[in-house]
């Protein structure tokens, strides 16, 4: 307790309520004490520092003039919610921030009546505020009544189409609306795209000609170094626009840009747009990333995504690695092929740096592209990439390519064009909980004709599936990995790729058969020593692909043993759906197979450490264990045991 921020405004706020006494100065007081605070908790907890610290002027802007929780303030992404949850009756629990049990990273509805909305993934935040807006104006209610919606989006959300789908329709309503367009120095700067173009407009039309006077939003009055991108982006406006900026013509009205770490024109602003508008409204704010820590706001990424850091110096407590990241594995390997083949290039939706593209970028800057978050365009951009002769691998985290779902079974499924899906963070991630998890791909892949669907079961195979992936010309194509380090096999240096279909087998037993998919085959390996101990040895496979199964071996496998047993990182629907569809068609449960599946269950699972969370699944070593001493009937000596 000793080494934390002295906050004695701070202590006095519980809830927003307590803020509305105090006065400008004690609320920017306030702010100081709330960044100090979001500092001494992340650097407990690690987590994404720099996008809240950004936002402390807001957040506490927002709070002293809004009404939450009956004002619905709607973080989009949330990965800026920390100061929001200190400031909401959270703060004595700020410190168990994205562990087990503890605070959620994210805004999350059953946490709070003061997160309305849950959010996780970009751009979803107007679409949601409006619906708020529009349920209040026919008459809608909740536990804590409806008043204002207010949308804050940023840190490029507005790459993405779901932001323009909902500001046109929000515009066509004309209700009172709010967003906030929380742009920092990172999002207004080339090479974000035309965009940026749009951000520095002031709006000039009545009725709301003093909003302009009130924010001080001629570019003179913000800080230099947001003069420079306020001035580059009106210059570029002029070149592409004539007359009215793409915000008012989609039927808002716009006003800015303002500083957003100036207390006062926030407050301002804030205020004289709750007295006066009936009509959506789009405040431009200007802020800094990682503002007010300087290991934040130097680093690269700002301070984005930090483990545990030492508040003084902001050296992160990071964990030596024994292995590789698959992450990495999967860059290098993917160089490797593009030195040998032009034609292979790569496709990241502004997630450059933790799918390993930037690495990709670095050696082949012409055929690396970063889409912005705008996953469905990077899948038929992909798509068109493919049908004009390219080997185009797109590369996305498992729980972001379901945004892209429909282009995928349209537009690369049903052409049955070869798009490389690499696909990353497969399986239960973390910290980041259920709405980062990788869940679903298996499932949402393999019931697709055509599609070919892997899994690595170590680095070593993550290679041979990266030049599998590279050679395999005849329709879509889909390898997963986990999030983390690999198991530390030795890599092979000329990876050939796989035959499609074939899986292989680990051990040769008896009785019982565990067909592993993925990453699991370590917790697999981990359980059949235990059972060697018991004397029991179980044949173990590693099926390598989800579709096409490899029919022999399975039937093979289902012929030689008693037993069946199938492990995947997924939900029900996957490859353990698809063995046993195989294995019915066959007419092999009539011989008297027992066959058991182990998936992941029908939950969504909060945050925690991977080996916590696959706790929570069912799914560790000593889990796999106990499903072979069941389906033997064993299981009392088990518990003898």
């Amino acid at each position: 307790m000793s080494d934390r921020p002295s906050t004695p405004i701070l202590d006095k706020v519980r809830i927003p309520s307590d803020m509305k006494g105090l006065t400008d100065a004690q609320l920017r007081q306030l702010a100081d004490e709330l960044r100090a605070e979001t500092i001494s908790a992340v650097s407990e907890t690690g987590g994404h520092l720099g996008a809240g610290l950004g936002v402390v002027e807001l957040t506490v802007a927002l709070h002293a003039v809004f009404d939450a929780p009956k004002d619905k303030i709607i973080w989009d992404v949330s990965h800026q919610c920390y100061p929001h949850k200190i400031l909401t009756g959270r703060r004595d629990r700020i410190r168990t921030l994205r562990q087990k049990d503890g605070l959620s990273g994210f805004t999350k509805r059953s946490e709070s009546p003061y997160d309305p909305f849950g959010a996780a993934h970009s751009s979803t935040s107007i679409s949601a505020a409006l619906g708020f807006a529009m349920a209040r104006e026919m008459g809608g209610s909740t536990e804590q009544g409806l008043g204002d919606a207010v949308a804050v989006i940023g840190d490029g959300a507005l790459s993405a189409g779901m932001a323009y789908e909902a500001m046109n329709n929000a515009g066509h309503e004309g209700k009172r609306l709010f967003v906030i367009l929380n742009d920092n120095e990172m999002s207004i700067a080339p090479p974000v795209g035309a965009m940026s173009s749009y951000l520095s407009r002031l709006y000039a039309g009545a009725p709301m000609q003093e909003l302009k006077a009130a924010a001080k939003s001629a570019v003179s009055y913000l800080p230099h170094p947001f003069q420079e991108g306020a001035r580059r982006a009106k210059d570029l406006l002029k070149h592409v626009t004539v007359g009215g900026t793409l915000f008012e013509e989609l039927g808002f009205s716009y006003i800015g840009p303002i500083d957003g770490h100036d207390m006062e024109q926030l407050l301002s602003v804030l205020r004289t747009v709750h007295a006066r508008a009936d009509e959506p409204i789009l405040l431009h704010v200007i802020t800094k990333k990682g503002k007010g820590y300087h290991p934040a706001e130097n680093a690269a990424d700002k301070g984005h995504a930090t483990a545990k850091f030492d508040v003084i110096t902001g050296k992160q407590a990071k964990a030596k690695s024994n292995a590789p990241s698959y992450t990495s594995v999967f860059a290098e390997s993917l160089i490797k092929q593009a030195e040998a083949d032009s034609r292979i290039c790569a496709i990241t939706a502004a997630m450059p740096d933790g799918t390993g593209l930037s690495k990709f970028m670095d050696r082949f800057a012409s055929r690396c592209f970063d889409v912005g978050i705008a996953e469905q365009h990077a899948v038929t951009f992909a798509a068109g990439l493919a049908a004009g002769g390219m080997r185009p691998f797109c590369a996305l985290y498992s729980t972001f390519l379901q945004r892209g779902y429909d282009q995928i079974v349209h537009d690369v499924a049903i052409q049955r064009l070869p798009v490389r899906f690499a696909i990353d963070r497969a399986g239960l991630v973390g910290a980041d909980g259920a709405t980062h998890a990788g869940s679903y791909d298996i499932a949402y892949l393999a019931n697709l004709p055509g599609f070919v669907v892997m899994a690595a079961s170590d680095e070593a195979e993550l290679v041979r599936m990266v030049a599998t992936a590279a050679a395999h010309d005849d329709g879509p194509i889909a390898f997963r990995f986990p999030r983390g380090e690999g198991v530390g096999v030795d890599i092979p240096e000329d990876a050939q790729p796989l035959e499609i279909g074939k899986g292989r087998m680990i051990q040769e037993g008896k009785g019982v058969a565990i067909l592993s998919f993925g990453t699991r085959l370590q917790e697999v390996m981990a359980a059949s020593e235990a059972l060697a101990a018991r004397g029991i040895v179980p044949t173990v496979a590693d099926a390598r692909f989800a579709k096409p199964l490899d029919r022999d071996m399975i039937l093979k496998l289902a012929a030689d043993h008693d037993a069946l047993i199938t492990v995947e990182e997924g939900a029900v629907g996957g490859f353990g759906s698809h063995v046993a569809q195989l294995l019915s068609d066959e007419g092999v449960f009539d011989a008297g197979l027992k066959y058991r599946s182990m998936v992941l269950p029908d939950i969504f699972i909060d945050q925690a450490s991977p080996s916590q969370m696959y706790d929570v699944a069912g799914m560790n070593a000593e889990h796999i264990e106990a499903k072979v001493l069941d389906v033997m009937g064993v299981a009392t000596l088990s518990q003898r045991a």
